[in-house]
């Protein structure tokens, strides 16, 4: 398995840092990193091979290599990598889910508790967001692929990951109006970040599925 450290992360830490937010940030990180631990361990028990870790900004992320066995098992109009993608997603939600209920019912100090359940909500909220690639954007690609095919997911995803980011832009923004938070001026940035790479990929794709129904 790879790994990679996105530099952005020490900007990040820094910026951070000096807003006196370091502490939330770094709670932030260490649930995000139990959420993809909730990944990996789906992907492995799907019997699928950890391709490539990497430590973002937001976060860390997990990615798996391709098996051509679950390609050429069909499921609907995709296949059965498809299924086992939205399991995957499913994991890293359930996982903060379980930390909020498990921390809820402990006996602990409050203050600490309400640091816990207020980290893993937030990311809870933030990945099922239907914006790819978050786990709420794979999640709805994975289920239209596997109802309308992959070229109807690779477009349809694409918009509804504008329109959402769109939304939470004009929410973002209100909130910021009333009480500025480099955190969420932040995340936005990145967001749009995300989702404009994500775009010029699925874009791609397109071009790719027109020229093959061209030559066939």
């Amino acid at each position: 398995m790879r790994f990679r450290l996105d530099l952005k992360i020490f900007l990040i830490i820094a910026i951070f840092f000096l807003t006196k937010q370091i502490q939330i940030y770094a709670i932030m990180m260490i649930f995000a990193f139990i959420h993809e631990l909730g990944h990996l361990i789906a992907g492995i028990s799907l019997k699928m091979k950890p391709k490539k870790l990497e430590i973002i900004p937001v976060g860390v992320s997990i990615s798996f290599a391709i098996n051509t066995k679950d390609i050429n098992k069909k499921i609907g109009e995709a296949n059965l990598l498809e299924l086992k993608k939205i399991f995957v997603a499913l994991a890293g939600p359930i996982t903060n889910l379980l930390i909020i209920v498990i921390v809820a019912n402990l006996q602990m100090e409050i203050i600490e508790k309400i640091k816990i359940i207020y980290a893993n909500s937030c990311i809870l909220l933030f990945n099922i967001l239907p914006i790819y690639p978050l786990d709420g954007g794979r999640i709805v690609q994975g289920v239209i692929a596997i109802q309308n095919g992959k070229r109807a997911a690779n477009n349809l995803s694409r918009k509804i990951s504008l329109v959402f980011t769109i939304i939470l832009t004009i929410i973002a923004i209100i909130i910021m109006y009333y009480e500025f938070n480099i955190a969420i001026a932040l995340i936005m940035i990145y967001i749009w970040f995300l989702v404009g790479k994500e775009r010029k990929i699925s874009i791609y794709k397109e071009k790719i599925y027109q020229i093959l129904e061209k030559n066939y």
